[in-house]
């Protein structure tokens, strides 16, 4: 996988390949050591939060593991290793102008117009993400480089 783009937002689907072994974690990975431009959001945060928490009840991991997992991904943003981008009033209302338009032709969930929203408002060119719907949508927009 090559990332050519600056910066890049990683959706959730993204972030979590980053914290829990997933098929094409280590691509992933691979792709984005030593990158300074990452961007998150504090919606993919918690989403990825509610996955790990959803993993520990169904078995996958341990609660200690859960919570150590949790705790690294609060220290990495703690040091910066992502940009943060904050869920503001213009962000809503861009997501709601995506699902009015977009909606029409593609599946696009709410939290995935959010998501779309968080990196144009960012500026970003390069959109990771692993969820086909929000794939669709943003190839839709075409102001993204998908490189997944």
């Amino acid at each position: 996988m090559e990332i050519a783009s600056s910066p890049v937002y990683l959706d959730t689907s993204a972030l979590a390949k980053l914290y829990i072994r997933e098929g094409r974690s280590d691509e992933l990975e691979a792709a984005l050591v030593g990158r300074r431009d990452l961007i998150v959001s504090d919606l993919a945060v918690t989403e990825l939060t509610s996955a790990i928490a959803r993993r520990a009840r169904g078995g996958d991991l341990t609660g200690m593991d859960a919570a150590l997992l949790y705790q690294q991904v609060l220290h990495d943003l703690a040091l910066g290793e992502f940009r943060r981008s904050e869920l503001t009033e213009r962000v809503h209302r861009e997501a709601e102008r995506l699902l009015m338009s977009l909606g029409r032709q593609v599946a696009l969930r709410a939290a995935d117009a959010l998501h779309l929203a968080l990196a144009a408002d960012e500026g970003t060119r390069a959109l990771i993400t692993f969820d086909r719907q929000m794939k669709a949508a943003a190839a839709e927009l075409g102001a993204f480089e998908l490189p997944v």
